[in-house]
């Protein structure tokens, strides 16, 4: 639980450091007017991500995710909780038996190769390894072209 709440503590720059472009930039945890966690993707609605440099990415639906990188196109199950903070939320959980968060927040975010422009920032840490990246829903879905 420390190292969720810890991830929506870090420095804003951390998280514009994930993404590229817009003059928006991912919000800042605690902007919220009101004190709610934050609710507008469903634990229960499919959230896809990726990075670059490595290539990384999958999906994550209720508690399951899976992980996927070139080595591992199949990808690998992992199962997962899910912490609702005020300025996004996280999931967390063991791959490779490393713990793991990634922590998802509302922001313009290009992955740096493609034309897309994704809604969310997301941030992954796994041990001493940080991953930058980007993340999409159905109710919340990537602009541009659909086959960068």
């Amino acid at each position: 639980m420390r190292a969720m709440s810890a991830l929506f503590l870090l420095p804003p720059a951390l998280a514009l450091a994930a993404c590229q472009g817009g003059d928006d930039g991912p919000s800042v945890p605690g902007d919220r007017a009101d004190n709610q966690p934050y609710n507008e993707v469903s634990a229960e609605e499919e959230l896809r991500f990726r990075g670059t440099e490595p290539f990384w990415g999958g999906e994550v639906t209720g508690s399951e995710m899976i992980y996927r990188t070139p080595g591992q196109p199949e990808g690998k199950r992992v199962t997962v909780s899910r912490f609702n903070g005020r300025g996004g939320f996280s999931y967390s959980g063991k791959l490779d038996g490393v713990t793991f968060t990634m922590a998802v927040t509302p922001g313009k975010c290009s992955d740096g190769m493609s034309d897309r422009l994704y809604p969310f920032v997301v941030m992954m840490q796994s041990g001493e390894q940080v991953l930058h990246g980007c993340a999409w829903s159905q109710s919340h879905p990537f602009s541009g072209p659909a086959a960068p």
